[in-house]
Order: C-alpha cells, then structure tokens, then sequence
C-alpha cells in the first residue's frame, strides 16, 4: 500500500539522547509541538500531560487528523514517539515524516529503531 489509496502514514519511533533535561521537560516538549503543529495545518483538539515521581512524562495530542504521542526513560536516556495523519481529504503523508524529524531534532536524538505503517 503506498501513500495514495492509504489511510494516513503512522511512524513509530524509539528514541536516544544524551539531552537528559529534554526528557524531564514535559512544558517544553509540548510548547515545541505547538509550534512544529502550526505551520503544518494540522488542529489540535486536546492535550493530555502526566508527568511521574522522576519527572519523565507521557504526553498525547489529540488531532483533529489523529494523534502523536510521546514517552520518556530518562534513566535509560531513551523516548518512544508515534505520529498518525489521516489521509481524510489530503495526502499528509510528507507532514508525518517532517513531524517525525523535527520530533527527532528537539530531543537531539538517534533513531533507535523507526516503523511506518501505511493504513
């Protein structure tokens, strides 16, 4: 399946970095999101944060296309980041793959393992 009769683009990603404050900083990495979110046309509908006793934190954005969603292991210096776009009325799939990278960039980090799944 390619990305013209998919669904929408999901990548998976487990995460290293040597940028340890980066995974204790649930504030900054949603700020970030925001602002890699608003030049993608893409509208958030809710955000839901936790933040744990070591200060790691599983965050979701709810899109109106879907969702990322992130989780971080500052004690093994480790993260796992998915991004779905739905293919509703356009092929977002080049705005999955920059969402990824960018994702990528904040944390200053190496791609342990990356999975796209066309649905």
């Amino acid at each position: 399946m390619d990305s013209l009769t998919s669904k929408g683009l999901h990548i998976l990603l487990t995460l290293e970095t040597e940028s340890e404050d980066l995974l204790l900083d649930s504030k900054g990495f949603l700020e970030s999101v925001r602002k890699i979110l608003e030049n993608k046309a893409v509208e958030i509908v809710g955000i839901t944060n936790h933040v744990f006793e070591n200060q790691s934190f599983t965050s979701a954005v709810c899109l109106k296309e879907s969702h990322l969603c992130v989780h971080t292991w500052p004690e093994f210096r480790q993260l796992t980041f998915d991004v779905f776009l739905c293919n509703y009325l356009q092929d977002n799939t080049d705005k999955v793959e920059q969402i990824a990278d960018e994702v990528i960039c904040y944390f200053n980090a190496e791609i342990i393992q990356k999975h796209k799944i066309y649905r």
